[in-house]
């Protein structure tokens, strides 16, 4: 497994590889789980070169957000990357992606970056385009491996897609879940044992809007709403950001129940704030995530 930590080498390793070659490129923020090791496994098998990024991204913090205390281990990631059979492990320092003069941005617009996380956070879906155009641009992979969890973070990186005619396929996985429901992430390392358990109240909150969607009794989303909110203010050590039922791809806000839909949630516990989502497809079907393999 080679380990590149400068976006020249990486580019000279990518002008290396033949245009046989089919690279997956999975992007993350390291201190990986079993979330991340499921993008790499399924990128394995759909490539013939693998890459993983690894980069805390400071553009897409906010003034008071986590960025210094952002969970971080790179002997840990490598290891569990070799492991899996990555090829290449891309870890460039913040100054080689965003060195002094660097002054272009992506600024995602429209609903989609303005609500829920963009309403939240305001200036976090600019540094997260940024970083992904600038990883697609280095890299230049074929596919690109993104995990449902992060469900507007997909759709303003699908659009950003299909609004620059990227020559790239994203593929999305279902959220992992620990056993108790807890959609995966790096920061769940917050949590003491009392908070990890509270935090079960988001998979509970997102089940009880998907039984209020699918009942006869429901009349419309703020009955959704409703249903998820209640939940949420039935766990003492939760304070509730936002609860949405919107379009996936949009973001509109829906005007009656129907497919497709999404339902969103962000939840702090504590000092620890969560996001999750369940999603409902066009055919049907619903998306909740599922444990890890």
């Amino acid at each position: 497994m080679q380990v590149i930590t400068t976006v020249q080498e990486m580019l000279d390793t990518r002008a290396s590889w033949t245009v046989s070659h089919t690279a997956g490129l999975v992007p993350t923020m390291g201190y990986l789980h079993a979330g991340h090791l499921t993008l790499v496994r399924e990128a394995r098998k759909e490539n013939t070169i693998l890459i993983v990024s690894i980069f805390v991204n400071p553009t897409q913090f906010g003034p008071h957000e986590d960025l210094t205390r952002y969970p971080r281990d790179l002997p840990r990631d490598l290891h569990m990357l070799e492991k899996c059979g990555v090829d290449v492990v891309f870890a460039p320092l913040p100054a080689d992606i965003y060195p002094a003069d660097f002054s272009t941005y992506v600024e995602p617009g429209g609903r989609l970056a303005t609500v829920a996380e963009g309403a939240s956070r305001p200036s976090h879906f600019r540094g997260v385009a940024t970083v992904v155009l600038k990883l697609f641009q280095i890299v230049s992979p074929q596919q690109a491996y993104f995990g449902q969890k992060d469900a507007q973070q997909v759709a303003i990186i699908s659009r950003m897609v299909a609004d620059f005619h990227l020559p790239i396929h994203l593929r999305v996985l279902p959220t992992i879940r620990e056993a108790n429901g807890l959609a995966m992430s790096s920061r769940n390392a917050y949590l003491t044992s009392a908070a990890r358990e509270a935090s079960t109240v988001l998979y509970k909150a997102l089940l009880a809007g998907q039984e209020a969607f699918i009942s006869r009794s429901t009349t419309g989303p703020t009955d959704v709403i409703r249903a998820m909110k209640e939940l949420i203010v039935s766990e003492p050590e939760a304070l509730l950001d936002y609860v949405e039922i919107c379009d996936p791809s949009t973001f509109m806000p829906l005007e009656t129940l129907q497919a497709p839909a999404l339902l969103l949630i962000a939840v702090f516990i504590g000092k620890t704030r969560l996001i999750d989502n369940v999603l409902l497809r066009a055919d049907g079907s619903w998306d909740m995530g599922m444990p890890p393999s």
